[in-house]
């Protein structure tokens, strides 16, 4: 079981709100307190990360990276085509898609709070999650990537385990987590019960034609 409503974490995740709400206006540099988010993870992810609580959020675990990789292939294909149909006009062009969590809190999280899209703002402002800048995983950039397969670009062609660390291994040999998954749980700020709630993402691609980009929804 997740405290969410522990004590200290409370607090902590208000001390967060606060100084997010405040960052422009208090702060010269508010990114000096990332580290209340890292603190902030790190308690999430002691308690989720004992063989209990992994087997209970394990189907958690697989309908995200499922919903994650479904969101990256369209983002993919989308991205490809949408060079396809401008290059044919324009040559000289730079392509660059991004996938992200939702800009909302994730309805389906067992702990809701008013608060929450106010903290899930925080969790997400690239200052202090400097490593969410490029979204879930790394840009996909065309043509520099035109040759990448799909398999790749999801980090699937390595063998089995793919993308566990830090978890059961056991429990998860079998799961074939994306790179995604990795990048969000080991190198971001997002502790794993943040996002494994997530089924629904953005997607963000900006098209330059002679270094002046142009976005594309």
């Amino acid at each position: 079981m997740i405290h969410y409503n522990d004590k200290f974490l409370r607090k902590l995740e208000k001390e967060i709100q606060s100084v997010y709400d405040c960052k422009y206006d208090i702060f010269d540099d508010y990114t000096h307190y990332g580290c209340l988010l890292d603190l902030r993870k790190n308690i999430l992810n002691d308690q989720a990360l004992t063989r209990k609580n992994q087997e209970e959020l394990l189907s958690h675990i697989i309908a995200f990276n499922d919903a994650l990789r479904d969101a990256l292939k369209h983002m993919y294909d989308r991205a490809h085509e949408l060079y396809r149909q401008v290059s044919a006009i324009q040559s000289d062009i730079e392509l660059e898609a991004k996938c992200l969590l939702p800009y909302k809190y994730p309805s389906l999280h067992p702990f809701q709070h008013e608060s929450r899209q106010n903290l899930w703002e925080a969790l997400s402002d690239t200052g202090w999650n400097p490593l969410y800048e490029s979204g879930v995983t790394n840009r996909l950039e065309l043509p520099r990537d035109l040759n990448m397969t799909f398999d790749e670009f999801i980090g699937m062609k390595c063998g089995l385990p793919n993308w566990n660390e830090s978890l059961d291994q056991s429990l998860t040999k079998d799961l074939h987590l994306i790179n995604a998954f990795h990048n969000l749980f080991d190198h971001t700020n997002f502790a794993l019960t943040d996002f494994i709630f997530c089924c629904d993402f953005e997607e963000s691609i900006n098209i330059a034609v002679n270094s002046h980009l142009s976005g594309e929804a």
